[in-house]
């Protein structure tokens, strides 16, 4: 991209009378395969490549985009930022004004140890193969309705560039593997399972992920499951969760309500408000002193990796919840103006044509000390929940419920006979106050985390380590 244009775009714009400009291009290429039952359905690549540009008129903020790479297609879309910003003035409550935060001027890359290229569809086409012949040749009583398998991997480019000095360019590889299966029984009914693997870098993962090997012990479990799986306790016990589960339940009762923006109400319309308020950030107490959640993009590897955010602020780790007390939120320059604290890096856009908003990256429940053996050793009954099934959530992230998936009762300190459907639906304080132990096995999951209207998904990590909570009475689905 040439980088005049980009800045000819600044000019522009500030002739025009804007306070502040942000130019940010943007080019995505992904390629992806997708097989159905060990059949190939499909091989594509898309590309999208153009240019958003982000403006501050008379206190009010405008947007455009273009894909025409021309100067002659930024400067209109400058002047139509422009514009829009002018229009929208007269209707705002208070002014917009950014945070006086030390923008980057950096480049980076995070360089592949195998080139995306290495990994041919054959190979790829191969992989699925493996998979679903995995999930096939490992049931003994159930049957297999389907299988569906997604190899994806994506390159993202930027270059940043702000007139109060900011510049970034950054070039991040990631890759993506999704395999779907369900399994069937004529008396006991069937369970779902999707599992996903994603990391930024080059297919270098996949052998250090052994996808295959986590298949076959997945399918071998879940069978176990639905065929001799019994209801959960009703009465009060010890709950362990599983790293998937905890990663969830951070993500979706730490991190969202952790958004400064839904915290201000902006994200009412369209994904929902939070419980946390102002007043709450560094004093409300959500949980145990050994509930510490942290938000970082700067974690090497991660799906969700970046070392500066979309309007060019570095990265960092943030603590959502620190030592059980509500700590920090995540913030973009706006609302670290309002909060009088500064960005913390957290804005992010999709695509070129969208536009930078406050999202998560890598969020996680940070590990404790013990073995996972120390964490059941004293339970005389309890249940633990190592992967989900289904879950739901208010729109304040206040009430939860998760429905695990392949689940153990806990007898006596060992793991025992599986549990079907056991239900945990709590509130997140509730959920949090109640944790008694975490042990040190951390573990990351991928995902693609949607927010925003229009819609806008950017790809995370979330995980967690094993914690026991206490005290809880779970339900069952029938």
């Amino acid at each position: 991209m040439d980088e005049s244009l980009l800045h000819g775009a600044i000019s522009r714009a500030s002739s025009l009378g804007a306070k502040y400009v942000e130019v940010r291009y943007q080019r995505d290429v992904a390629t992806e395969t997708v097989m159905r039952e060990g059949n190939v359905i499909g091989v594509g690549k898309g590309v999208s490549e153009g240019v958003g540009i982000r403006v501050i008129v008379n206190g009010s903020l405008g947007f455009a985009s273009t894909n025409e790479l021309t100067r002659e297609g930024l400067s209109r879309a400058a002047e139509i930022a422009v514009s829009r910003a002018r229009a929208l003035a007269p209707l705002k409550r208070s002014p917009i004004e950014f945070s006086d935060d030390r923008v980057g001027r950096a480049s980076y890359e995070v360089i592949p140890k195998k080139s995306l290229e290495d990994f041919s569809v054959e190979d790829r086409i191969v992989l699925g193969s493996e998979l679903h012949k995995a999930v096939v040749t490992s049931v003994k009583e159930v049957g297999v309705a389907v299988t569906t398998y997604t190899f994806e991997d994506h390159v993202q480019e930027k270059l940043i560039v702000t007139s109060d000095g900011g510049y970034v360019a950054s070039k991040v590889p990631r890759v993506f593997i999704m395999l779907n299966f369900i399994l069937m029984h004529q008396q006991r009914g069937s369970i779902q399972r999707v599992i996903e693997w994603g990391a930024s870098g080059g297919p270098e993962w996949v052998s250090s992920w052994r996808p295959v090997d986590e298949v076959r012990e997945e399918v071998r479990n879940l069978e176990r499951v639905l065929i001799k799986g019994v209801e959960p306790p009703k009465e009060e016990v010890d709950v362990v969760l599983g790293p998937e589960v905890v990663g969830l339940l951070v993500h979706e009762s730490a991190g969202h309500p952790m958004e400064a923006d839904r915290i201000l109400g902006r994200e009412a319309a369209q994904a929902g408000e939070s419980y946390v308020k102002p007043g709450m950030v560094g004093s409300y107490r959500v949980g145990s002193e050994l509930v510490t959640v942290v938000e970082d993009p700067t974690v090497p590897g991660s799906y969700g990796y970046y070392l500066f955010d979309d309007e060019a602020v570095p990265a960092r780790p943030r603590y959502l919840y620190r030592d059980g007390v509500i700590y920090e939120a995540l913030h973009n320059r706006h609302t670290g103006r309002v909060f009088g604290v500064g960005s913390n890096g957290a804005a992010r856009a999709m695509d070129y044509a969208s536009e930078p908003i406050i999202r998560m990256s890598n969020t996680y429940f940070k590990p404790g000390d013990m073995g996972f053996e120390e964490l059941i050793e004293d339970i005389s009954q309890g249940v633990y929940i190592k992967s989900y099934m289904e879950w739901n959530i208010d729109d304040v992230r206040w009430n939860q419920r998760y429905v695990g998936l392949e689940a153990y009762m806990i007898r006596n300190g060992e793991l025992a006979e599986p549990v079907k459907n056991p239900v945990l639906e709590i509130t997140t304080k509730g959920l949090y106050s109640r944790v008694t132990g975490v042990d040190r096995n951390l573990k990351f999951f991928p995902g693609m985390c949607g927010k925003g209207e229009p819609a806008q998904g950017v790809p995370v990590w979330f995980g967690g380590p094993n914690i026991r909570v206490s005290k809880v009475r779970l339900g069952v689905v029938r």
